[in-house]
C-alpha cells in the first residue's frame, strides 16, 4: 500500500516557521511528495550524478543508470564526447538498454526496432516506407523532432554528472569552491579505476538515507566498530562544511597526534554511555592497517552533493554511493569502490581489505542498511508528528564540531526552497 492509499487527501502544510529543524513525517510517506520530488529536484536544475568517466572508456560505451526514479543512458560517441539521455524508445516508450553497460553502435529497440543514435537521436523506424507500397510511417513524420529527453552533461574530477534543465548553473558554480575544493581533494589529479561495485536495497524512503549520510555525530553511537577499534572519535579533532543554500556538505575527522590519549577517549564514550565492546577482537588486524594518502591527516571525510550523491574516504577506502528513490519506502544504494591508475599493488590490496568496512555487511556501517527501515516502521502511523534536529542549535553554518545536526538542517533547507513544501 503507497503513501497516497494511507494517508489520502491534500497534501498536509509544512509550517514556514519550522525551517529545517522540524521535519514532518507525511514527507517521506506521500506519493504526492514523490511526484513533486520527481519534477522539481531530479528533472529540476539540480545536477545527478551518473558515472564514472573511466566506464566509458572507448567510443561506443554505455552505462544504464538512474535520475532519481527515470532510467538514463549515458554514452561516449565517435566523436569522443559524452551524452545522456533518457532510457526510453521515441516510439512506445519501451527501455532502449537492457543490460547495465557494454558496447554498442546504436540503441535499436525490442519492441519495433526504432534505431537510435548514441547521442539519443531517433535516426531509424522499421518499415519507415511501408511494404510493397502499403504501410509505412505517416506523411511529413519528421524523425529529428522525436526521441528520449536528453540531459546535459559535465565531468569533475573524472566523475559525469547530468542535468535535464539547460537553464542549470554549471557544476562548478552549483558545487561551490568549498565542495569542489573537498572533491579535488581525494581525487588529486589521479585517474579513478573501478575496484567493485553493487546494489544494497533500503527498506526505506530515500531521504531517510541521505539524512544518515549527513549525520555527523552518529557514527560514534550507532556503529560499535568504530568506537570499539578506535577508527573514528569525537575526540578528534574535524567539523563540518555546509553550502550556503545548505543542500552540500562535508564532514570529516583527522587525527590529532596531542591530544589523542587512550583513557580520556575512553572516559568520553563511557560518560555518555555509548557502546564500545573492548572483548571484540580481529583475527587479522592488517584490515586496519592504512597507507599515508593525503598530507592533512584527515582519515575519515564524507561529502555529500545535493540531492543524492555520497563521496567517502574512510582511511583509504574510497567509493561513490548513488542513492536511488525506487517507491515511497524503498531506496536502491548503488556503490562504487574506487582506487587509482598510479596505487602500487600492496595500496591496492589495502583498499580492496579496508573495502570489507564500509557496506552492507561491512563492519563499520552495516548498522546504517537497517536504521533507516527503524525510522520508516517508526513513523508509520505518526503522519502528523515532526522531527526535531536540535543539536547543536537551529543553522545550518559550517564549524569545527561534529556533535550537531546543521547538515541535515542544511539538507532540508534546500530541500524546502527547490520543491516549495
Amino acid at each position: 500500500m503507497d503513501g497516497s492509499q494511507i494517508f489520502p487527501g491534500e497534501r498536509p502544510t509544512w509550517a514556514s516557521e519550522d525551517g529545517g529543524s522540524r521535519v514532518p513525517y507525511w514527507v517521506f510517506q506521500r506519493e504526492d511528495v514523490r511526484a513533486l520530488e520527481n519534477d522539481k529536484l531530479f528533472h529540476g536544475p539540480i545536477w545527478n550524478y551518473l558515472c564514472l568517466e573511466a566506464e566509458l572508456a572507448q567510443p561506443g560505451d554505455f552505462v544504464a543508470v538512474h535520475a532519481g526514479e527515470t532510467p538514463v543512458i549515458v554514452t561516449r560517441d565517435t566523436d569522443d564526447q559524452l551524452y545522456a539521455f533518457e532510457n526510453r524508445c521515441a516510439h512506445r516508450g519501451s527501455l532502449l538498454a537492457l543490460e547495465d553497460r557494454g558496447n554498442v553502435k546504436d540503441f535499436t529497440c525490442v519492441y519495433h526496432a526504432w534505431t537510435h543514435s548514441l547521442q539519443g537521436d531517433l535516426i531509424g523506424v522499421a518499415f519507415k516506407d511501408g511494404i510493397k507500397g502499403c504501410g509505412g510511417i505517416a506523411e511529413g513524420f519528421d524523425m529529428a523532432q522525436y526521441g528520449p529527453r536528453k540531459l546535459r552533461v559535465a565531468s569533475v574530477s573524472g566523475m559525469v554528472f547530468g542535468t535535464f534543465d539547460e537553464d542549470a548553473d554549471d557544476i562548478e558554480d552549483y558545487l561551490g569552491e568549498e565542495i569542489l575544493g573537498r572533491i579535488e581533494r581525494v581525487f588529486n589529479g589521479r585517474k579513478p579505476v573501478v575496484l567493485g561495485r553493487f546494489t544494497q536495497i533500503l527498506p526505506n524512503n530515500w531521504k531517510l538515507y541521505v539524512e544518515n549520510t549527513k549525520d555527523s555525530y552518529h557514527a560514534s553511537i550507532l556503529h560499535t566498530f568504530f568506537t570499539t577499534f578506535e577508527l573514528n572519535r569525537l575526540s578528534q579533532k574535524g567539523g563540518i562544511i555546509v553550502s550556503e543554500e545548505g543542500g552540500h556538505h562535508v564532514s570529516y575527522s583527522m587525527t590529532d597526534r596531542e591530544a589523542e590519549k587512550a583513557k580520556e577517549t575512553a572516559s568520553v564514550y563511557s560518560d555518555q554511555n555509548i557502546r564500545s565492546d573492548k572483548d571484540m577482537t580481529l583475527q587479522d588486524m592488517s584490515l586496519l592497517t592504512g597507507f599515508k594518502e593525503f598530507p592533512d591527516d584527515i582519515t575519515l571525510q564524507i561529502l555529500t552533493v545535493f540531492p543524492n550523491f555520497v563521496l567517502q574516504q574512510i582511511q583509504n577506502s574510497i567509493a561513490i554511493r548513488r542513492v536511488q528513490p525506487d517507491g515511497i519506502d524503498r531506496t536502491k544504494l548503488h556503490w562504487t569502490y574506487l582506487g587509482f591508475e598510479d596505487d602500487t599493488p600492496e595500496q591496492r590490496k589495502i583498499r580492496l581489505k579496508q573495502a570489507n568496512l564500509i557496506g552492507p555487511g561491512g563492519y563499520v556501517s552495516m548498522e546504517d542498511g537497517c536504521i533507516g527501515g527503524f525510522v520508516q516502521r517508526g513513523i508509520a502511523t505518526a503522519s502528523g508528528e515532526r522531527a526535531v534536529l536540535a543539536m547543536g542549535g537551529y543553522d545550518i553554518a559550517s564549524g569545527n564540531d561534529r556533535i550537531t545536526e546543521a547538515s541535515i538542517r542544511g539538507f532540508w533547507t534546500e530541500y524546502r526552497a527547490r520543491t516549495g513544501l
